[in-house]
């Protein structure tokens, strides 16, 4: 925070107005040194992926980092879609470039031939005797087939599938065959834009309020429109997984998804149709919502939803109407579905804002309501993106609903044969309670390759990160659901940190974990739980052995108003107790409804430390000590933001209160940084307080008159409550920022809010206003930076700016 006062403001703000003078340049990238770009290079531990039946696990292995001229190929920006005119698939490379296979019962582990690079999630058949995914090169996106037993991969069809909305294919209840997304056959050329305009491009509201936030790749035009439909358009076909032989299935459509019922007679179809929006992403878009026979055709409509241009899911608002089908697990050919009560709006005083229905082939009549809820339906619902997940047994549903003003949540078990008896109350907590996390329903794929909740006879198995004042234990629980009996079956050691990839069998108590401890690297492990036995599945290790030596501990300590905080302080391998070291403090603001959640401990001691991307982290090898994940809670509900820039100053100043105290770190040479909200964050540090030397800010907003409808968890709009507005945007207080502050931002940030013009303005200001402040615009990046020249550029300027700014930093002034 600044003392320089500007005795003639509006000419100061004119400043804003005129082209910058300073230094501006088209830059090469940069590198850190070699050892740290060894770091970065080195590739991630695999992802693994259990079979329906228990007896395999795929692993699947990804890059460190794509080049940056997988980012600069091609690429459209439709209704919030990034799509590759080459392939017609998204644009982002897929991430896998091999596949390997453990057997569990012992039989070792052999790598996939066959199929290498640009390979897409894993999707194991519902009989579990073979896995599919995607491959895509230059020519386009193909469909493979592999044999988990013998180890190859195999091409089911050439490069014509249609991934422009993601994964384009899935499997059929019978396991013989998978349902494709093609490009239609003899789609033509893409639409060319006019030469000469038609005329302007116009929007009309009708009078009726419907705010919304800024997103981004919208729709601009006519011609943008038009692409939407040509590269979105796809044809449905059934592919035999032994022959790669197809069958057209229904008509080309812009389709949202097409899912087959269980018992593999009828497709649920969502399509989208005109009027399409400039204003949100296709997300939003009107749909109709079908019945389709087994040939494709139409045999009952069964909701027409309406362009939805409200508010933000995560505070509550719905699209009005019908939302959400899904087929019902465990039955034929039965739907269920979700109706909100109050129109989607959750301002409105109603009883109940929503209710649960199902609806059985023929699809006559009305559904049959299976139980309504006094709060919206989650569709966050158990971490898994639903607000209703079914059981195994085809008969139970587990239903979540959520209270944002509260922050409370219950969770209740009904049955579905008999939909008028009262539900089972689960839990009803308040999801600021992270000792109190009761765990996710833990999930498997059925017999006909649907989702379903893991079940052994009327119990569900729930894994939860198990919070403590102490950290992070993860756990595995098994619950009745007609006692409400809870029994711990796996417990994450004290002095590690284990947690449940899945069931292998449940009812041999069988379960595969990843564990891993401060010094040892992640390796799976199939445990019985009842004896604690043992079988180490994979080796892996430590893929970037110059971090060896590095420690980490969780530290505790107070806000001035008593509110407990924490932090995970990285000290460098050459550290010797005493020495005062450069720090920064790295951390993302969390809102609270009160003060008991705020104060909680998150994350654990025992994680293996890695790196990846262009992690703060890496700070340790330039000898810097790291504060990460420092505690920042804004406390308060609906009204926490009317006090976020003294509770973000409190909370950043006890931090740095807590290094001098330790002896770790000299008051004058700690930093502050974070990324998106974490950006806006550092800003706000700087512009509010002299407790940082210098400030990072990656990808962040600054102007909160630029997102007017609301951002993070505040609902309440510009015009409802301006001075928090303003008081929160650091770039209002941009007189005020006096240490030096460092900008990244992707030139492509699809993120709601975080516009790159954010970052651009902010550093108009600070510099017009005599401020010290360097922009740094990475081509073809987004909200996350992923190629590896970006990467490597970014932890450079991070070096180097940490360097002149707060590790050579002299008392009372600034290193050029």
């Amino acid at each position: 925070m600044s003392i320089r006062r500007f005795a003639a403001p509006i000419l100061a703000l004119a400043t804003l107005l005129v082209p910058p003078s300073g230094l501006a340049a088209q830059e090469a990238y940069r590198t850190p040194p070699p050892d740290v770009v060894d770091i970065l290079d080195a590739s991630p531990f695999p992802e693994a992926v259990i079979s329906p039946t228990g007896d395999r696990m795929i692993l699947a292995h990804s890059e460190s980092m794509p080049g940056i001229e997988d980012l600069a190929a091609p690429m459209l920006r439709l209704a919030g879609r990034r799509i590759s005119p080459v392939t017609n698939g998204m644009h982002a490379r897929p991430p896998f470039v091999r596949f390997s296979v453990v057997d569990l019962d012992g039989g070792g582990t052999r790598d996939v031939t066959g199929a290498e690079d640009g390979l897409g999630p894993p999707l194991w058949s519902p009989a579990g005797d073979g896995f599919a995914f995607t491959r895509t090169t230059s020519d386009g996106v193909a469909l493979w087939l592999a044999d988990p037993a013998a180890g190859t991969a195999r091409a089911l069809t050439n490069p014509s599938l249609n991934g422009a909305r993601g994964e384009p294919c899935a499997w059929m209840p019978d396991s013989r065959s998978l349902l494709c997304h093609f490009i239609p056959d003899g789609r033509g050329a893409p639409p060319t834009p006019a030469a000469i305009p038609v005329g302007p491009i116009t929007q009309e509201s009708g009078g009726e309020a419907a705010p919304s936030w800024t997103f981004q790749d919208l729709l601009e035009d006519a011609h943008d429109e038009a692409l939407f439909d040509y590269y979105l358009t796809s044809q449905p076909a059934l592919v035999d997984a032994a022959a790669g032989a197809t069958q057209p299935i229904g008509a080309p459509a812009v389709y949202e998804s097409l899912d087959p019922s269980p018992g593999g007679e009828y497709y649920l179809s969502v399509r989208t149709v005109r009027p399409y929006s400039y204003l949100v992403p296709d997300s939003r878009f009107p749909r109709e919502v079908e019945v389709l026979g087994g040939d494709g055709a139409p045999l009952r409509t069964l909701a027409t939803l309406p362009l939805d241009e409200g508010g933000p899911e995560h505070l509550g608002f719905r699209r009005a109407g019908l939302r959400q089908f899904s087929w019902r697990p465990g039955v034929p050919a039965t739907l269920a579905y979700v109706e909100a009560l109050d129109g989607g709006n959750p301002a409105l005083d109603v009883p109940h804002r929503d209710r649960v229905l199902t609806l059985a082939a023929p699809f006559d009549g009305e559904g049959t309501e299976l139980v309504r809820t006094e709060h919206r339906l989650g569709s966050g619902a158990f971490g898994f993106g639903y607000p209703v997940l079914w059981g195994e047994d085809g008969e139970t549903a587990l239903v979540y609903e959520f209270d944002w003003p509260t922050r409370r949540s219950r969770a209740w078990a009904v049955q579905a044969s008999t939909p008028g008896v009262e539900p089972t109350l689960l839990w009803d907590r308040s999801t600021d309670d992270w000792y109190g996390n009761p765990g996710d329903p833990v999930m498997k794929q059925d017999g006909a390759g649907k989702r379903v909740v893991h079940m052994d006879g009327t119990s569900i198995f729930l894994a939860g990160p198990g919070g403590s004042p102490e950290g992070d234990r993860p756990f595995l629980d098994r619950l009745d659901l007609t006692d409400d009996g809870r029994q711990r079956l796996f417990h994450s050691g004290a002095d590690s940190y284990e947690t449940v990839v899945g069931l292998a069998d449940a009812r041999a108590g069988r379960i595969v974990i990843r564990r891993e401890t401060s010094e040892e690297p992640p390796n799976y492990h199939l445990v019985t739980t009842a004896n604690d036995e043992r079988t180490a599945l994979t080796s892996f290790s430590n893929p970037q052995p110059q971090l060896a030596g590095i420690t980490k501990s969780k530290i505790y300590y107070e806000r001035d108003d008593g509110i407990p905080l924490s932090g995970e302080l990285y000290l460098p391998a050459d550290y010797e107790p005493g020495q005062r070291l450069p720090v920064l403090v790295w951390a993302y603001p969390r809102e609270f409804a009160d003060e008991d959640g705020a104060g909680q401990v998150r994350g654990s001691a025992h994680r293996f430390t890695t790196i990846s991307g262009a992690s703060h982290l890496l700070l340790l090898t330039q000898g810097f000590a790291v504060l990460n994940d420092a505690a920042m809670p804004i406390v308060g509900g609906f009204a926490a933001n009317d006090t976020y820039v003294e509770q973000l100053v409190a909370n950043g100043r006890a931090a740095v209160d807590k290094l001098v105290e330790m002896g770790v770190a000299d008051r004058d040479r700690v930093g502050i940084a974070g990324h998106s909200y974490g950006a806006f964050m550092t800003a706000n540090m700087l512009a509010h307080s002299d407790d940082f030397t210098a400030g990072i800010a990656r990808s962040g907003a600054f102007n909160r008159s630029l997102t007017p409808f609301g951002f993070q968890y505040e609902r309440r709009t510009f015009w409802e409550a301006p001075e928090v507005y303003f008081r929160m945007s650091a770039f209002m207080h941009a007189e005020k920022i006096n240490e030096p502050l460092l900008l990244t931002h992707g030139v492509i940030d699809n993120n709601s809010g975080t516009f790159p013009v954010q970052s651009e303005r902010m550093y108009h200001a600070v510099k017009g206003l005599g401020g010290t402040v360097r922009l740094v615009m990475l081509p073809h990046e987004s909200h996350g930076y992923r190629a590896r020249e970006s990467v490597l550029h970014t932890v450079w300027e991070m070096f180097d700016w940490m360097r002149r700014h707060v590790k050579e930093r002299q008392p009372g002034a600034l290193v050029p």
